[in-house]
């Protein structure tokens, strides 16, 4: 089914979805399996959410479909043919190596979103580096909890991405089997006795009856997947789409402020156009703080969707360790489903519910602390440099991090001097990057006291050995010293002649490199001992000359000790044969070049901070008075 790209894409989606599965196993035809209604809703939800990511990326439309598979294990070439065209539900059918299939119990069920390009080009989004992955965060944890196998396929005719579920039939066949030993004969031929037909969906009893069958698998389902997410709006989100249309026809979710109040989170009903009325219609009365009895009877929103059905509107406190997080409020149109069992089960949601919203807010308060704490570990600007270019490449290993134990400056020492750093701290966790703005500042404090680069280099190396002796260590935590390399130096950049005076050392860090204008690469500073390692090492220096066009490169070991299987990036001088090749680009052109070098060297993600300094002299440009730079080659 051909399904426009636009907010109306899901609905469509789930409707076909359903009347797919509802003619293919309906009871008309004797071979044809009882899909259980749980299986039915699980298939028509993931539908929904592949459309739903689906819709955003495609550019003509999208195709929807649905079909019957029998056997376990990988899903099979689906519907659509090679030459692009689109097998519906319907067209795929119930064929007889699915009814073998079924005679075992199960049938497998997948659906395919199939997107097309934009502007109507069939095979415009079929690119297998294309950043669109429908299938992560809470999506993927939908699958992995739901689904037997997902994937994405590229096909000529665009991008399928695909869903198999293997559904319990919920009646077995009649010329099934079954046998129970110990019992004779004339017994185990004896078929068991048929379970109470499930009653079909807007049927009085039919929510009850769901309950009462499918509710604790329920609650595990919802439980597992609210307990995946990591932001409180999200867990409204996921509570509404959980409970409607299962236990309710639509449903509204507030949470509390950090000013005492509630605001309302997420709203969802049954028809997605009345969700907006709906919102506003809640939004004129929200529940109060005090709030605490559970299932407490609400007044029916009164707006267009509602006012000509009416029906019951129950509210819920979300509640966890004796505080209130907010309320869910749930409504049942026309003739209420709203038996005691309906009740208790939505109040296990409730609670989950508010369980997960306190988990969310206790890992977003921490990740604010964190990323607060993060920002003074780096410098929020870096100086400009009259005579150099400069680019800065940071890439923190840990996921959610800003900041780990890398870390670099650029800043002013008088008119003519500047001081630049790049150094990195043993370890991740977040000892480690607190060394990192403690070498940080340190470096900064030490320089403005007027300390050149081999003496600045032995106090902090005195007070990083005395830092670690002072130390104790809980067990359990990083053993050992804190160790630290640097690269440290200044520049003196000369207006008159262009060229830049460079003192540089480096205390256990990877050596940088100079590229001079012809091409040549050499390592520009003596190998030295870590910091922290032994008080009393005394550091030397090295001074070089940059003249315009010439570019030093300064990295972390997140660059030279990038692996492939065994092998490094600067094995055999791999880094100075990458920067050879950066013979006349700019600062910027030339660290992302590595950067990008660096990620490609191994198929497998970076396991280490990533650091990239790169300064660059260019010429001296004097205008009305000013010194200013400029480069020949334009900004990468």
């Amino acid at each position: 089914m051909h399904v426009p790209a636009n907010e109306l894409a899901a609905a469509a989606a789930r409707k076909f979805v359903r009347a797919v599965l509802t003619e293919r196993t309906a009871p008309h035809s004797p071979a044809a399996p009882a899909i259980s209604e749980r299986s039915v809703d699980d298939a028509v939800l993931l539908a929904s959410e592949l459309v739903t990511s689906a819709a955003a990326h495609a550019g003509s439309g999208l195709e929807v479909a649905c079909h019957l598979e029998a056997g376990p294990g990988a899903h099979g070439p689906g519907p659509w043919a090679e030459d692009g065209a689109v097998q519906t539900g319907s067209e795929a059918g119930w064929d007889g190596t699915a009814q073998a299939g079924a005679a075992a119990g199960w049938v497998g069920v997948v659906v395919e979103v199939l997107e097309h390009g934009p502007a109507g080009r069939p095979g415009g989004t079929t690119s297998t580096t294309s950043p669109h992955n429908p299938v992560h965060g809470y999506r993927r944890q939908l699958m992995h909890t739901l689904a037997e196998s997902w994937g994405v396929t590229c096909r000529r005719t665009g991008k399928a991405t695909w869903v198999r579920l293997e559904c319990p039939m919920s009646t077995p066949f009649a010329t099934t089997e079954h046998r129970i030993t110990g019992l004779p004969a004339e017994v185990t031929r004896r078929p068991p006795p048929p379970p109470e037909p499930a009653l079909p969906r807007g049927h009085p009893g039919h929510r009850a009856q769901w309950a009462e069958r499918e509710g604790q698998w329920f609650l595990a389902e919802a439980g597992e997947l609210l307990a995946g997410q990591l932001d409180e709006d999200m867990v409204a989100a996921l509570t509404g789409q959980l409970l409607v249309p299962r236990l309710a026809d639509w449903c509204g979710i507030w949470l509390t402020t950090d000013h005492a109040g509630v605001r309302l989170s997420r709203v969802w009903h049954t028809d997605e156009r009345h969700i907006r009325t709906l919102r506003r219609s809640l939004e004129k009365d929200p529940p109060s703080s005090a709030l605490r009895t559970t299932g407490l009877p609400w007044p029916w929103p009164e707006c267009e969707t509602t006012r000509n059905t009416g029906g019951s509107a129950l509210a819920f406190p979300l509640v966890a360790g004796g505080r209130y997080h907010g309320t869910l409020l749930i409504g049942q149109a026309g003739q209420p489903e709203l038996t005691d069992n309906v009740v208790r089960l939505i109040e296990d949601v409730a609670r989950r519910t508010a369980q997960a919203v306190v988990t969310a807010r206790h890992y977003t308060r921490q990740a604010t602390i964190s990323r607060t704490l993060q920002r003074r570990q780096l410098p929020t600007s870096l100086a400009a440099i009259p005579g150099i270019d400069t680019a800065i490449v940071y890439e923190p290993w840990a996921e959610g991090q800003t900041v780990g134990g890398d870390f670099y400056d650029l800043f002013p020492m008088g008119r003519h001097r500047w001081c630049f750093l790049l150094g990195d701290v043993s370890g991740h966790d977040m000892e480690a990057m607190s060394v990192t703005g403690l070498a940080r500042h340190l470096v900064r404090l030490l320089a403005r006291e007027g300390h050149g680069v081999e003496t600045l280099l032995n106090r902090l190396n005195h007070a990083m050995a005395e830092e670690a002796s002072e130390t104790t260590t809980p067990r359990g935590e990083h053993e050992g010293p804190r160790l630290l390399s640097l690269l440290y130096g200044e520049l003196e950049p000369d207006p008159t002649t262009g060229n830049t005076r460079c003192t540089i050392a480096s205390a256990g860090h990877p050596p940088p490199l100079r590229l001079t204008t012809n091409g040549t690469v050499t390592s520009v500073a003596r190998p030295q001992i870590l910091l922290g390692v032994e008080e009393h090492t005394n550091y030397h220096a090295d001074t070089l000359t940059l003249t315009p066009g010439e570019t030093l490169l300064c990295v972390t070991d997140g660059v030279t000790e990038r692996r492939n299987g065994t092998q490094q990036l600067d094995d055999d001088n791999g880094l100075a044969r990458i920067l050879a090749t950066c013979t006349g680009l700019g600062a910027k052109a030339v660290a992302e070049r590595i950067r990008r070098t660096t990620h490609d060297f191994s198929a497998q993600p970076i396991d280490d901070d990533l650091a990239i300094l790169v300064l660059e002299a260019v010429p001296v440009l004097r205008s009305a008075g000013t010194i200013t730079t400029g480069h020949p080659h334009g900004e990468y």
